[in-house]
């Protein structure tokens, strides 16, 4: 076997050679997943078993959500395995029991009432942030895309919004010093690459605006530096306060979008499609519920089917 190295100095090699192959905010997601989760726990331990990896995640199941801590223990289990392949650390077998899963929590979502109430506002309020949030609300895009949104990314002759790039606040460390930086790169995933269509009102209220605007301004505040998703989302939080309306995370305005399609008995794939998710499957876990009346429904279907 190789000499012993530490957890941290497997991961920091572990880190320099990935940076050669995925998105820099990948690289940033595991730095910060390594420094406040990962090294005060494994930092220095030259071997890791599994005792102390089922600890760890009863640990943190105390206070971080479950679908969190399996992300950490994906990149436990990736740093570990590079140790292994390196010849750093012996190998070893986890295998990691999670507590009963409890009941799934609620997708957040605006009410119908509410939907409509800050429908109404942002119609009635122009702003290029009010446009935003139609935007979102009528295409189902993530704040990181509405963020990045320019004008040349509206089509007009198609009648589409492009969605081709996110922006986002990644974690950066360089030469032992941390901060944070503001990037625009490309979506999540390939399938985030998309044309949505443009509503009938959207389309309307855009023809006017492309006459006039600049085209390689960005939407949200038609110029040429873009706002970051964390001071929009501060914008979308006070204006929720403002029209008295439950505050929501902004990415239930994204839930409502999907929601609503759904409620309107659009088909599964193409809201899937729409929203750039990656298979059909997160679509149908998140929104697709069925009460007890379409329970009903179904099965009398089947037995008439029989008859």
């Amino acid at each position: 076997m190789a000499d012993k190295k530490t957890f941290r100095q497997v991961a920091e090699q572990w880190k320099a050679d990935k940076v050669k192959f995925v998105k820099l905010s990948t690289i940033s997601a595991y730095s910060l997943i390594l420094e406040n989760h990962l090294f005060p726990t494994f930092g220095e331990k030259t071997s890791i078993v599994e005792k102390d990896v089922q600890e760890f995640v009863i640990t943190k199941l105390q206070t971080l959500s479950r679908k969190t801590v399996q992300d950490l223990l994906i990149v436990l289990k990736m740093v570990y395995r590079y140790g292994v392949k390196l010849h750093f650390f012996a190998h070893e077998e986890w295998d990691i029991k999670f507590p009963t899963v409890q009941d799934k929590q609620e997708v957040e979502v605006l009410t119908i009432a509410n939907q409509k109430r800050l429908l109404d506002h942002v119609r009635e309020n122009f702003t290029f942030r009010n446009l935003g949030i139609l935007l979102c609300l009528s295409t189902g895009m993530r704040i990181g895309e509405v963020c990045a949104l320019t004008w040349q990314d509206i089509d007009l002759a198609k009648r589409v919004v492009k969605v081709s790039k996110t922006i986002e606040r990644i974690y950066i460390v360089d030469g032992g010093q941390r901060h944070t930086e503001v990037i625009v790169s490309t979506p999540k995933t390939q399938n985030s690459r998309r044309e949505i269509p443009l509503s009938p009102e959207l389309y309307k209220l855009l023809v006017p605006l492309m006459k006039v605007v600049n085209r390689s301004f960005y939407i949200l505040t038609n110029d040429r530096q873009p706002t970051e998703p964390r001071t929009y989302r501060n914008y979308y939080t006070r204006l929720l306060k403002q029209l008295d309306i439950p505050v929501i995370k902004f990415h239930g305005l994204r839930h409502s979008f999907a929601t609503r399609c759904i409620e309107s008995h659009c088909d599964y794939k193409t809201v899937s499609v729409i929203l750039g998710h990656a298979n059909i499957g997160t679509t149908l876990d998140l929104y697709v519920h069925p009460n007890l009346e379409q329970k009903q429904k179904c099965i009398n279907r089947m037995f008439k089917s029989l008859r």
